[in-house]
């Protein structure tokens, strides 16, 4: 016989809870064992979340490596000043800081590029973003021809949307798919297709192969520049539906692009766990590049770093996001082998810094020269064809476009001047140059909307 006095969800609602994946397996418990009075009260105060967490009130101060040289620095400093301080209203951030190459992205209170959060046993997906772990990778070629690099490296990498076809692949080494599979988060067929198919692509935007020549040995180099591709966007937005979960029970208040999956959770440790994952597999990512071209070549590298600089780092019980930030600190990156490195534009040396953690700069430095203004707004501010902007613009250098199509969203006047950048790293003392990489040339994606398949199917 059905038992009338069956306590439902609505109940579970009317008592003050909110409707989570606990509700079925408690219901079922609750009215198998009858439970009611305080007995029903003692088991449910086990799902029983604390008090609703509030934003900060008071300041958190954020310390702001970065000085207006211009009228339209003026607004893009006051922009990405404003969204920092709404930022640091989320109860879980302790410190912050902006670099010199900040812009915003997104509503007011989204971590802007150039921007670095740190926060108390908690990681925030939304700080790190679709593109987890955007990093560069040097390769020492030595007395190499840096025509013969460009040319051999083209014939390999691969810009664009989507993945290699099944006869380019590289191949996804045993122990870094064992370890995915061992993930919670990654251990799904749409992860692993595109973990292999992905391996060895560079994506689009402002994504680059770059080969220049040190100057202080002269010595032909390639640095390569792109994240962690579909692999990491699948996380990401794993991590986003796992982070508005606990956002809704614990800080509803808090903004949904700040949500954050606690640490001390098994949630948080698997997600900590992904993010190591996703570095690996990044890493090996431009190591096809670097290594294929190499051996293409016939030749022995010299020398070899990386860093990352678009992930989070953990230093004891603190999370430091850095949304665009070159980690100066040696603690940040267990694997570190060299400097780090910070490209400008593609008119401009990539720079190979050191430094270290100040009361300023929280162990970080730019990861590049950042934007003034949109894409869209800089397209309209370009008088001119294509071609003549775009000669203008790239005198003495090889640039080339994987897609054929010029985009001139990624030419030097797109970005902020490369002087004020360095200027300002020296101002703020944010990491000390060592070498430069002169610009011999560069491949990235293009326009590659302009002649997209589907455009192409419609004609």
């Amino acid at each position: 016989m059905e038992n009338k006095n069956r306590i439902t969800g609505e109940d579970l609602i009317k008592m003050g809870y909110t409707p989570a994946k606990w509700f079925k397996e408690a219901l079922n418990f609750i009215n198998e064992n009858d439970l009611k009075g305080n007995e029903l009260t003692t088991y449910l105060a086990n799902f029983k979340f604390p008090k609703p967490i509030g934003l900060n009130i008071n300041k958190v101060p954020f310390n702001i490596n970065i000085r207006a040289e211009n009228e339209i620095e003026e607004i893009n400093v006051k922009n990405v000043t404003d969204t920092m301080v709404e930022l640091m209203r989320t109860p879980t951030i302790v410190s912050g800081a902006i670099m010199p190459d900040a812009c915003p992205t997104g509503p007011t209170g989204t971590i802007p590029v150039g921007g670095v959060a740190v926060a108390n046993n908690a990681i925030h997906p939304g700080m790190h973003s679709a593109d987890i772990c955007c990093s560069v990778m040097l390769t020492d070629f030595g007395k190499v021809s840096p025509k013969d690099v460009l040319d051999i490296a083209q014939s390999i990498t691969h810009f664009g949307p989507g993945g290699r076809s099944r006869d380019s692949q590289f191949r996804l080494p045993s122990d870094l798919l064992k370890e995915i599979e061992g993930n919670y988060f990654l251990n799904n067929q749409k992860c692993i297709s595109v973990a292999r198919s992905h391996l060895g692509t560079q994506g689009d935007g402002n994504h680059f192969l770059f080969v220049g020549t040190s100057k202080k040995t002269g010595n032909t180099m390639m640095v390569t520049h792109h994240g962690s591709r579909g692999f990491g966007a699948n996380l990401y937005s794993k991590g986003m539906k796992v982070a508005e979960r606990f956002r809704k029970e614990l800080s509803p208040e808090t903004l949904k692009q700040n949500a954050w999956i606690p640490y001390n959770t098994e949630e948080g440790q698997e997600y900590w766990k992904a993010l190591q994952i996703i570095r690996k597999w990044t890493k090996k990512n431009h190591e096809c590049l670097h290594n294929t071209t190499l051996e293409k070549l016939g030749v022995e590298r010299k020398d070899r770093y990386w860093n990352e600089h678009n992930f989070v780092f953990k230093d004891g019980d603190l999370f430091y996001h850095a949304k665009g930030a070159t980690p100066l600190d040696k603690k940040f990156m267990p694997d570190i082998t060299g400097p780090r490195l910070i490209p400008l534009n593609m008119a401009e040396p990539v720079l190979i810094v050191e430094g270290e953690t100040t009361s300023t700069n929280l162990g970080f430095a730019p990861h590049g020269a950042g934007r003034n203004m949109s894409r869209t707004q800089h397209r309209k501010s370009k008088l001119g064809t294509l071609e003549d902007i775009f000669t203008e613009e790239t005198k003495n250098l090889d640039v080339r476009f994987y897609s054929n199509e010029i985009d001139i969203t990624e030419l030097p006047s797109a970005y902020k001047n490369a002087a004020s950048v360095r200027r300002q790293m020296n101002d703020f003392n944010l990491g000390k140059v060592v070498d430069e990489v002169l610009p011999y040339g560069c491949i990235m994606a293009g326009n590659w909307k302009k002649n997209a398949p589907w455009k192409k199917k419609r004609k």
